[in-house]
């Protein structure tokens, strides 16, 4: 399985998406969690006998940008993202229609139209409980470590 999921995925291993190695998201990398979101997606399309071949791409595509929405406050970069990460994915790739809906609609409810399709679906849910999954790690990370120095520090004044 994991065999077949790496050769759909390896011809969109370019450059410019390996450049989301560099870019923080969720408490990991960009690169990172898109590869997480398309394995699951795979995994469940697969399983369900959907489009599982164009699903795992677009899963895959769905956060490829850069820094186009930097500047932008939150609610405003959750609203925008998508839209940037299909124009930049065109511009590399052919997209059809399913995988251009899986991506544009991936972060529904917060942008405003509804997937059409069940991967679509899909990928929208996965990638939630893929983000939830990763800041929840992350914050519980973070708070291990201010844990650890809290108690060093007690310890300095208890001795």
């Amino acid at each position: 399985m994991k065999d077949e999921f790496n050769e759909i995925i390896k011809p969109y291993l370019i450059d410019e998406f390996n450049e989301l190695k560099n870019i923080n998201h969720h408490g990991i990398t960009r690169y990172n969690h898109s590869l997480r979101v398309a394995y699951y997606t795979y995994k469940v399309t697969k399983t369900l006998h959907f489009n599982y071949e164009e699903a795992t791409i677009a899963a895959l595509l769905h956060d490829f940008f850069s820094d186009e929405v930097d500047n932008e406050m939150t609610i405003f970069k959750l609203r925008r993202h998508p839209k940037y990460a299909v124009e930049n994915a065109c511009k590399y790739f052919y997209l059809t229609d399913l995988q251009k809906d899986i991506i544009s609609t991936h972060m529904f409810p917060i942008t405003f139209t509804p997937p059409k399709y069940l991967e679509s679906w899909t990928v929208d849910i996965i990638d939630d409980i893929c983000a939830i999954y990763e800041k929840i790690y992350s914050l519980r990370k973070e708070l291990s470590a201010a844990t650890t120095f809290l108690f060093i520090l007690l310890m300095s004044y208890i001795k």
